[in-house]
This record gives C-alpha cells, structure tokens and sequence, in this order.
C-alpha cells in the first residue's frame, strides 16, 4: 500500500486527487487541508487538518502519517492578492514547501528505509512570457510577486535531499463541492449567459488546463516515482480571447458579447507573463500522460455541472 498525502484538498486540484485516488485500493489516502473538510464525500480516506505555515503541525502530521508520497497543492494562487499580501504569500508559497521538505529530511534521516517523494504544484507564471509554449528547460524570469515565491519554492525543492518532482501546470479550470473560486471557463458562460459584455484579452496565450487532467498528471508522477519537472497543462495553445469564444461557441451563446481588450487596458496590481503555455512531450513520453482537448474539457466540465444541479 502506498500512503500518499495531499495538501490544500480544499482545492480544485486537490479535490480531483482525492477523488480519483480514494478509488484505488492500493492507495492509502491521507487529504490536508486548513480547517475543515469541504468535501461532499468523506469516504474512503482520511482528513487531517493542517496548515502548512505552521512548522509544528506539518511536524506532526507527517510523523504521524509517514505518507511515502507528498503532493504539495496548496498555495496562494490568486496573483493579485499576492501583489498586496506579500507576506501572506511568502508564507503560503514558500514557507509553507519549507516546512513541508525540512520535515521529511528530518524524518527520512530519522527512518532508514523511508524515502518519500515530494511532488511539488508550480506555475507557467514562473516565466516573463517573451514567447511560448515552453518546454522544461525554459529559464525563469518571474514578472509578479506570486511568481517570485512560487520559483523561491521550485528551489528548495530542488536543493533538497528527496526524491523530487515540480509539476508545472498553466491556467487550471473545473469544478469541485464548494468552490471558493470560480475559473474563466465559468466566468465567461455565466457572464455570457446573463448577456453582460465582458472585456478579454487578447495578448496573453496560454495552454488551458482541465484539473483533471493535471490530477491525472500528477497520479502518474507519484505511481512511477518520476524525478524531476515536468510541463503538465492542456495541449491546445490558444490566446484568451480564443478560449472565451471557443467557450462561447461550445455553449452557443452570444460572441459578440465577448470585447477583445489588451493587458494595459485592465487594471490589475500583477504583471502578466504575455505568452507561455507549455509543451507536454516529455509528460506524454515518460508517463504515458494524455490531456484532453479543450473542447473536450469543456463537455466533461458541463456533465460534472449537470450532474451537481
């Protein structure tokens, strides 16, 4: 039995994983997350509150749980909120995967045999966004202060003395019990639905991508004990505007709604890297990953908001 723990399983990913991975009878499936459990079903793993800013408790968790595999969700991801709460995301982002790896250090010397695997949740904002899609060996440039930390992190973890993986991913979008935070796929049918205008823009490309498929990304890095990064996002590249229409037209709502505006003209305390968007062959290759295509996204995204009214 494998004893894997999740963190932030509050999340959007994070609520993928444990759904997928509560199925598997050779997993033992420990979800984390602060304060309590949001999801709707709490069969077949166990919940431990924790919050990963908190040395102590990670202390105790892992000592108790000792989970051979880690992934590491958790994070402030709302970039804007990280441009103002700066100590607020230094302590979520990087702090917090702190914590987490000087814990399993300490228990892996402490425990001879135990060697855990830390899989660690990282972002194409990393990048300054002069062109794309980008493969793994792309250098980072970080242009916001969210950026800044989530790179911080990429390097402990990669200083660290585990067995490692970063799954980078770009642009998440889904739906889960609870949600606390919508995602452009919603935003733009909800917005389009009630015949409000919407201003998108059309100077940012990325390669958008369906939580399940970066669960599913995630799950193969942990059952090969993949080391390493690996670029896990969506196939299609697309700019913004794009997206919106192809929501648009996947739904049959009205396009002309849809503004086409430029980065500049919105308003908002972070920088954006223009173009990113990743190149997924090497997650294709050595973990046989296969991402659906947007639209195919979109039509499992529908049937889960179907099947929840």
């Amino acid at each position: 039995m494998k004893k894997i723990l999740i963190t932030g399983s509050n999340g959007l990913l994070g609520q993928k994983l444990v759904y997928k991975l509560k199925q598997n009878p050779a997993v033992t499936l420990i979800a984390t997350a602060r304060g309590e459990n949001r999801l709707v079903d709490t069969n077949g793993y166990t919940y431990a509150s924790l919050d990963i800013t908190d040395a102590a408790q990670v202390a105790s968790v892992f000592a108790e749980f000792l989970p051979d595999v880690v992934i590491n969700t958790a994070a402030m991801t709302n970039v804007d909120a990280c441009e103002t709460d700066r100590e607020g995301a230094h302590l979520l982002n990087t702090v917090s995967v702190e914590n987490q790896v000087k814990t399993l250090e300490a228990l892996q010397k402490e425990h001879t045999a135990y060697k855990p695997h830390f899989i660690h949740l990282s972002t194409d904002f990393i990048f300054d966004g002069t062109h794309g899609p980008l493969d793994e060996n792309e250098i980072p440039n970080p242009l916001s202060y969210y950026a800044e930390t989530k790179l911080e992190a990429e390097r402990i973890v990669q200083a660290s003395a585990l067995d490692w993986a970063i799954a980078r991913t770009v642009l998440v979008y889904g739906i889960v019990d609870n949600m606390s935070r919508s995602n452009i796929v919603l935003w733009v049918k909800s917005n389009l639905e009630q015949g409000k205008q919407i201003n998108v823009v059309d100077d940012q490309f990325r390669t958008p991508t369906l939580a399940e498929d970066l669960a599913d990304g995630c799950i193969l890095i942990a059952e090969k004990h993949a080391k390493g990064i690996y670029n896990i996002s969506g196939k299609d590249f697309m700019s913004i505007l794009e997206l919106a229409q192809k929501v648009a037209d996947y739904y049959k709502l009205d396009k002309s709604l849809i503004k086409p505006s430029k980065s500049a003209d919105i308003k908002q305390p972070a920088k954006r890297p223009p173009v990113t968007g990743f190149i997924v062959e090497k997650a294709v290759c050595d973990l046989g990953y296969k991402p659906h295509s947007f639209e195919e996204g979109i039509r499992i995204l529908e049937e889960q908001v179907k099947a929840k009214s």
